[in-house]
This record gives C-alpha cells, sequence and structure tokens, in this order.
C-alpha cells in the first residue's frame, strides 16, 4: 500500500503566506510522495526479480532518503503551521526550551540563527530519545545531518522554493513569518 499525500489547503489564507506560494509547495510535496511510492514500488520489483546488488538498485536506494524525506518533512512542516497564538512559555515545550537553552529567547536565537544559514535545507528542533535533550540541526537537503534517533519536535523548510515567491531572497523576513504561523499546540504534542 503506497503513501497518500494529505490535504493542507486549510492553510491558504495564512499571514504571510501567498496562495501562490502554497499551492506550489504542495504541488512539490505530492511529488515526493509520488516519487517515493514508484521508488519503493520499483525497489519491491528488483527484489522479486533478482537484481539486488546492480548498480540501479543500489542508486535507488540511495534515492529513496531523499524522496521519501522530502514527503515526511514537508508533513511535519505543514502540519505545525496554521497557528496564531504564542508558544506556552510556561507549558511543556516552553519549561523543556529553557531548560535546554536557558531561555527560549536563547533557542529562538539559536533556531533562526540555524535556518538562516547559507545552503538549501531545514533546521529542525530535535529531541534526543534517549536523553530528552533539544537541540537545533541543520539538514542539508532532505537527507543529510539528521540526529539518529531523535524526534523532530519543529520543522521548518528553507529551501527557496518555501520562501522566494513571496521573499525573494529576504530569508529572514520568510523566518519570521514562519515563527508568527507556529501551531505550538502540534509542536508541543511531539515533545516526549
Amino acid at each position: 500500500m503506497g503513501y497518500a499525500a494529505k490535504d493542507y489547503s486549510h492553510l491558504i489564507g495564512m499571514e504571510g503566506f501567498s496562495e501562490t506560494l502554497l499551492k506550489n509547495h504542495f504541488t512539490l510535496y505530492e511529488g515526493y510522495v509520488a516519487n517515493t511510492n514508484r521508488l519503493l514500488d520499483t525497489l519491491a520489483e528488483m527484489v522479486r526479480e533478482g537484481k539486488i546488488g546492480t548498480p540501479e538498485y543500489a542508486e535507488l536506494k540511495r534515492r529513496t532518503g531523499f524522496e521519501f524525506n522530502g514527503m515526511r518533512l514537508h508533513e511535519y512542516y505543514f502540519e505545525n503551521l496554521g497557528g496564531k497564538e504564542p508558544i506556552n512559555r510556561s507549558g511543556k515545550l516552553g519549561n523543556k526550551l529553557v531548560e535546554d537553552f536557558g531561555s527560549i529567547e536563547n533557542w529562538e536565537a539559536d533556531f533562526r540563527g540555524t535556518g538562516s544559514m547559507r545552503g538549501i535545507g531545514w533546521a529542525i528542533l530535535y529531541q534526543d530519545n534517549l536523553t530528552g535533550k533539544l537541540m537545533n540541526q541543520w539538514i542539508n537537503e532532505h537527507e543529510t545531518g539528521h540526529l539518529a534517533g531523535c524526534i523532530s519536535i519543529l520543522v521548518m523548510d528553507v529551501f527557496e522554493h518555501a520562501f522566494m515567491i513571496d521573499y525573494g531572497l529576504k530569508r529572514a523576513d520568510y523566518i519570521a513569518t514562519f515563527f508568527k504561523n507556529i501551531k505550538w499546540g502540534v509542536v508541543d504534542g511531539r515533545l516526549k
């Protein structure tokens, strides 16, 4: 059974994100879903045909991380958008950010700094599944830099497609708008 693209059209009308930008972004996400399904089907067929160990099999296996993570990271991203309320500073996440970063402001400065780095990819607030510690991390493209076993708590897309239609090269303005639209209840719910 393949993956199905989720409907995020409820985000249309979100402050600071044009309908054109969002619809283009949704279409890109749908492509990752389609390519993930196509790759998994092709790999399963190659296994049935005994084509394991071929260069083609190896390259498709490598490509799967890019396509699958492109699908899943977009889902996390869209699902943590659409909020209008500020972070609950005395809630579970607010308290954990203070514990691990010294203050919510320190965490936010580090997260914004991570997202402002040159390159294409993602800024992710992770929780170490063994220690519970929170860490901000840069992910290059979709598949390089993930912290093994860690849980994605907050995901921000910083590929140009996420902001250039509305913000041009002003990534910092996009990041400010992203922060105004975080659905903190979803983010808090990802925390273990």
